[in-house]
């Protein structure tokens, strides 16, 4: 090896050295945990909330980073003790040049499994919000040999949080979580922090929306207009809204003061899947919310499980699009505070609780109509809109291609307590000119077309007993004749006739087999 190559190599082995040592020494020289109190004590004015730090670590390499072990930040005063936000560790990538001036000015910062716990008063006041503080604690900290602010920061990024959202109740204790996240992954850029905290925060102004369009393109509108506190991206192993889970979350994010906006959101839901948007506006008493979606391949056996009013009512393959807005009410009735519409199919499914199929069905053995074998609540495919307003869902047309029943119908749906159904419709049952039919269709106020016998229906009851309803049209006195030959009851009202299946089916059953008495 040639001098000179000695030389050089012996320059570059004492560089690495000597960065070597300042990668070890300078941590130890620069002992940054001694101005943890002053640290605290600067969080504590800004935030008006209790702060504790386990430690401060100062790091040079691979860049000069700020190590907060241990972090958490307290309720304000008004809510119930407990942690707002909390996390293992958050390092902060900070500005060397004005460190060296004793200034923290960070640059990126990342939180390692936090916890964030959001309660909102029965004032509508949130924990996140800062009390109004003198701005005199705050000039003197910027006055003072050293500082440490707050500010736009170019990249944050949150690996592995929990989520909680929850209202406080009148006694003042926190009550059930309305939404939750486990395993939250976020990275966001150019952040505001000091947007999301101040003490008095921009209120969201209503526009005047289009003809024809509602508060969702309101909403969307005016982000559009607005420059985000903070934009990036989420992901998340579960999300949970009251009790409805999706998993394998992906979404675009963009942050507001009191606005939280996912757009171009993914995610799985019970065997299925939907793509689609949603916002969340904290700003008035009550969080708000609007989403829209497409849904495609939804097991409806495990969507209805997680509603204990619905659990058990229906099972198949549920693809739709929905469109929902309203706020978060403290309700029992989950349709409390919500408006929407949308347009859902189920395939290949069942109706367990309902025994219309049955009913009919056994009106189709008696005369040979229709499929006589099979399960009576089966269905190849449902398809129904729907609206939802004041506290119930409105169907306007709901089509059921059943085991040998085919159904249009409407009605509307309430979920409060045991929940209530109010449905009219038409059942077919494929049939031909027969004295059999001409019978039933005296009987039960049938009518024939296209081949097919149209028996007129209505569902009542609850959702945990729905009632079947054969209706007539005849005239009163067909109907006492009728009636008296079958021995079953009868109620009227305004010229029709109803008739429990226990009455009308059973009564016709036994005239059937009278008949083939020999």
């Amino acid at each position: 090896m040639s001098k000179a190559k000695k030389i050089a190599l012996g320059i570059l082995i004492g560089v690495v050295a000597l960065v070597l040592a300042l990668v070890v020494a300078v941590p130890l020289l620069i002992n940054i945990d001694r101005y943890r109190p002053e640290v605290v004590k600067h969080l504590e004015a800004e935030t008006g909330k209790p702060v504790e730090i386990g430690k401060l670590t100062l790091h040079v390499f691979p860049t000069v980073s700020i190590h907060v072990d241990d972090f958490s930040m307290g309720n304000p005063e008004g809510f119930p003790q407990g942690v707002f936000v909390k996390a293992r560790r958050i390092s902060a990538v900070v500005d060397a040049g004005q460190l060296w001036d004793r200034k923290v000015a960070i640059k990126s910062l990342e939180l390692d499994d936090p916890v964030l716990n959001l309660l909102q008063d029965t004032r509508g006041k949130w924990n996140f919000e800062n009390p109004p503080a003198p701005h005199t604690s705050s000039t003197a900290s910027d006055q003072s040999p050293s500082s440490f602010s707050l500010g736009v920061i170019s990249k944050v990024t949150i690996s592995n949080a929990q989520l909680k959202a929850a209202n406080l109740l009148a006694n003042g204790r926190e009550g059930p979580a309305y939404f939750q996240g486990q395993g939250v992954n976020v990275e966001l850029e150019q952040v505001d922090l000091n947007a999301f905290t101040a003490a008095v925060l921009m209120g969201v102004p209503r526009l005047a929306a289009p003809a024809g369009r509602g508060s969702w393109w309101t909403s969307v509108a005016y982000a559009a207009e607005r420059t985000p506190a903070a934009q990036g991206n989420l992901s998340a192993k579960s999300l949970m809204f009251s009790n409805l889970q999706v998993t394998s979350v992906k979404s675009k994010l963009r942050l507001f003061p009191k606005q939280v906006y996912l757009d171009d959101l993914n995610f799985d839901l019970y065997d299925g899947h939907a793509a689609g948007a949603l916002n969340f506006n904290f700003a008035a008493r009550n969080p708000r919310y609007n989403t829209q979606a497409k849904l495609k391949g939804v097991n409806m056996e495990k969507l209805l499980a997680a509603f204990p009013e619905a659990r058990g009512k229906m099972t198949g393959t549920m693809d739709g699009t929905i469109k929902l807005a309203g706020e978060v009410a403290h309700s029992s009735d989950p349709l409390a505070g919500m408006q929407g519409a949308g347009q859902v199919s189920v395939k290949n499914g069942r109706l367990p609780s309902l025994n219309l199929n049955k009913n009919l069905m056994t009106l189709a053995r008696l005369s040979n109509l229709g499929a006589a074998q099979g399960d009576p609540s089966s269905f190849s495919s449902m398809s129904s809109d729907f609206n939802i307003a004041n506290n119930r869902i409105t169907t306007n047309k709901v089509t059921i291609l059943g085991n040998g029943v085919d159904i249009d119908g409407s009605g509307v749906l309430t979920m409060l307590g045991d929940g209530s159904l109010d449905y009219q419709g038409i059942a077919k049952l494929a049939a031909g000119e027969s004295p059999v039919s001409g019978l039933l269709s005296g009987l039960t106020g049938a009518t024939m077309e296209n081949g097919k016998l149209n028996l007129p229906f209505g569902i009542g009851g609850t959702l945990s007993n729905p009632r079947f309803i054969l209706k007539s049209v005849g005239s009163q006195n067909q109907m006492n004749a009728i009636q008296g030959l079958l021995g079953g009851k009868q109620s009227t009202q305004a010229g029709q006739t109803q008739q429990q299946p226990s009455d009308l089916v059973q009564g016709i059953t036994g005239l059937f087999k009278k008949k083939k008495q020999p």
